[in-house]
């Protein structure tokens, strides 16, 4: 049975950043684009100056919501070898701390949502690392964050490289091979759109394996052209596989946030009108992806592997005959 998806969307927070903005700043930026009802927050970065009660009663001031946490290790030089993977221990241990610290602020917050991105924890060059003491370590480490609250759930977000060269969980396969003997209820994957294609992934089929072997427990839309994590508007490279990805999701359930990990401040783009080009750019990608999910001719092309067939329907729907 297809659940309704109901739109509710978050953003990257420092896609409104400017120079000398403080967080305070950049929620009130995020709070005029309008459909806009949530916000991840980075740990610790965006808790130096602010405790957790504080800036719950900043986004409550700006019509915003908390929609989860998101760990930022590269912000300190002392895991540039890795967090969880460092090669002493006692940095390792460092990380693990420092990630409780950032699920206890979560929980006091109201929240249920940690992100994990690993990109420290790999490897440069050949010979460089124990490969089996890296995925040990890995996998040690989020079991034991995991268990530190029940009640919070930990995400994996993958990405197959940067700023390493390779990475521990740089795919969904290999995500949810850790995440299997993690074995944890309490954990799941987030799916971004830009990192899945610079893994060489089909964003849907990707989905489908979460869903099947996992927990999907954030969808990260942005777009790119798969030789970097580009952070463009969502939908304006690949919009068919964008769609494709929502009549996933819609089969799936999910019926959670979609956060918006886009990068105007790269490019030099306002952000409120970046932001608002995401809101309605996907609101008319998810309305036909609903119409999408049931429909009988499509699924009988599918059946058929009949790519013409599929491919005249999806347009004719897309762009009209």
């Amino acid at each position: 049975m297809t659940l309704p998806n109901r739109p509710r969307y978050a953003t990257r927070l420092n896609a409104f950043k400017t120079k000398g903005d403080t967080v305070a700043q950049m929620i009130a930026a995020a709070g005029k684009v309008g459909g806009l009802d949530a916000a991840d927050l980075n740990y610790p970065d965006h808790f130096d100056h602010h405790s957790p009660a504080e800036l719950g009663r900043i986004l409550a001031d700006n019509g915003m919501a908390l929609n989860g946490l998101a760990m930022r290790y590269y912000t300190d030089p002392g895991f540039r070898l890795g967090s969880f993977t460092h090669p002493e221990a006692t940095t390792r241990r460092a990380a693990i701390e420092l990630t409780k610290r950032g699920i206890d602020a979560l929980a006091e917050m109201g929240g249920r949502l940690m992100t994990l991105w690993l990109g420290q924890d790999g490897f440069d060059y050949s010979f460089q690392v124990d490969y089996a003491r890296q995925w040990d370590n890995t996998i040690a480490a989020i079991a034991e964050v995991a268990d530190h609250n029940a009640s919070v759930d930990i995400a994996i977000e993958y990405k197959p490289n940067e700023p390493r060269a390779h990475v521990v969980m740089p795919d969904m396969t290999t995500t949810l091979l850790g995440l299997a003997e993690v074995g944890r209820p309490n954990t799941g994957v987030t799916l971004d759109f830009c990192h899945m294609l610079f893994a060489g992934e089909m964003p849907a089929r990707a989905a489908m394996l979460a869903g099947r072997h996992s927990r999907i427990l954030g969808v990260h839309l942005n777009d790119g052209y798969g030789k970097r994590d580009d952070g463009l508007i969502a939908g304006s490279v690949h919009p068919v596989q964008t769609v494709e990805l929502f009549v996933a999701l819609d089969r799936l359930g999910y019926d959670g946030v979609i956060y918006f990990d886009t990068f105007p401040d790269h490019g030099g783009t306002d952000p409120v009108g970046e932001a608002r080009a995401n809101i309605a750019v996907t609101d008319r990608l998810r309305a036909i992806a609903r119409t999408m999910a049931g429909n009988r001719e499509l699924a009988d092309a599918q059946a058929r592997q009949d790519a013409a067939a599929a491919t005249r329907l999806v347009m004719s729907t897309l762009y009209g005959t």
